[in-house]
C-alpha cells in the first residue's frame, strides 16, 4: 500500500492560485501562505494534511500525490472543493 505525506494551500479562485504559485516559484514560504490564504482547516497547519493512502483524497488530488514529482509544487489542480497549489513531501 502506498502513503504520501502532502500539503496543500486550497482557495476558491483559479487567479488567486496562480498569483500565489507566482509567489512561490520566486521563494515565498509555503507553509506561511497556505496559513494566509488556505481555505482548507489544514491551512492552520501550513497546509501539512499527514498522511493518507491512495485513494482517500478526490482522484485529481490522489494523482498529482501519487503521480507527480516529489517536492515539487503542482497546480492549480481543479477540484470540487476549489484550487489546489499541491506539494508531496514523500511517499513510500
Amino acid at each position: 500500500m502506498t502513503i504520501a505525506c502532502a500539503r496543500h494551500i486550497l482557495v476558491k479562485q483559479e487567479k488567486l492560485a496562480k498569483e500565489l504559485l507566482a509567489k512561490l516559484e520566486k521563494g515565498a514560504d509555503f507553509g506561511q501562505l497556505a496559513k494566509k490564504f488556505s481555505i482548507c482547516p489544514s491551512g492552520k497547519k501550513g497546509g501539512d494534511l499527514g498522511e493518507f493512502k491512495r485513494g482517500q483524497m478526490v482522484k485529481a488530488f490522489d494523482d498529482v500525490v501519487f503521480k507527480k514529482e516529489v517536492l515539487k509544487v503542482h497546480g492549480p489542480i481543479k477540484t470540487k472543493f476549489g484550487y489546489h497549489l499541491i506539494q508531496t513531501i514523500y511517499r513510500n
